[in-house]
């Protein structure tokens, strides 16, 4: 799922592109991506778009009297920008808004299909789509400490909690603990006051220098391989491969639809946490 540091350079390159722009029209190739009724699509055509912003790691693109088109890449969904007029490709395109120097496609790999697509009127409505999370690049450090705190979770599940914490998912969760040497099923209400530090820094860093990576990758152009596995990451997609810290082999967990990748040396103190998955199996 495309996280904050995706998003952002996702709404860069669409500020270059489509602020100040006129929504000729909204094209849908899956009726299902659609989740709103009223206001109506075509009521958004027509309309010139004014800003765009992040909502999470949602992306809302603010039209001219107060209409929001609020699109959920979820996990599988990425955008695409095209010629003027480009077609939907079969299965893959949900969605395409056509503007004068080009389109802007909505794709969703696979057969679960998971995007989303809003719109809404008004600020109100708009922020029922927010989940509420903490934005930390502009949170000082007491209100990271109280989201943190706020449930008794592991340190994984409150990163990557929308309500707790906004754009970071099971990627840079991962990347984040690393660096901040903790371990991913610590419980964030038991830090020390020196590592809830080391954490809010850490987070602040990761999110940052990957957004500037991301940033320097695409240039002037449009993301185009937007993945949550990089060759330059530490641990996450890098099981049983080398730390760069300290050259233990990177450990996995594997818990529902996610996991947590880590190193034992450096944030567990040399213990291999227990994959209950593979535990059940084994028994």
């Amino acid at each position: 799922m495309p996280e904050l540091p995706d998003v952002t350079v996702y709404l860069e390159c669409l500020e270059r592109r489509v602020v100040g722009q006129t929504l000729r029209g909204i094209r849908l190739g899956s009726p299902f991506v659609l989740r709103s009724v009223q206001p109506k699509l075509t009521d958004a055509e027509g309309k010139r778009v004014d800003a765009v912003r992040r909502l999470g790691k949602r992306i809302v693109l603010g039209l001219e009297d107060d209409l929001f088109l609020v699109i959920h890449l979820m996990i599988a969904g990425r955008l695409r920008w095209r010629a003027p007029g480009a077609k939907l490709q079969r299965k893959l395109g949900l969605a395409a808004f056509d503007f004068p120097e080009g389109t802007l496609v909505l794709t969703e790999a696979g057969s679960r299909k998971r995007a989303s697509l809003h719109l809404v009127l008004g600020e109100s409505e708009l922020s029922r789509h927010d989940p509420g999370g903490l934005d930390v690049m502009t949170a000082d450090l007491d209100a990271f400490r109280k989201a943190l705190t706020r449930e008794s979770h592991t340190l994984k599940r409150t990163l990557t909690d929308p309500r707790q914490f906004s754009g970071i998912g099971n990627a840079y969760s991962d990347e984040i603990l690393h660096r901040a040497r903790l371990s991913p099923f610590k419980k964030g209400t038991r830090l020390s006051s020196d590592e809830s530090k080391r954490l809010y820094t850490a987070t602040r860093e990761t999110l940052r220098e990957w957004t500037e990576r991301l940033r320097a990758k695409v240039g002037d152009g449009f993301p185009e391989k937007v993945t949550a596995f990089h060759d330059e990451m530490a641990v996450h997609g890098r099981y049983r491969k080398p730390c760069p810290i300290c050259g233990s082999p990177i450990q996995r967990i594997v818990y529902a639809n996610n996991e947590a990748n880590y190193c034992a040396t450096c944030q567990t103190g040399g213990k291999v946490l227990a994959d209950n998955t593979t535990s059940k199996f084994l028994k």
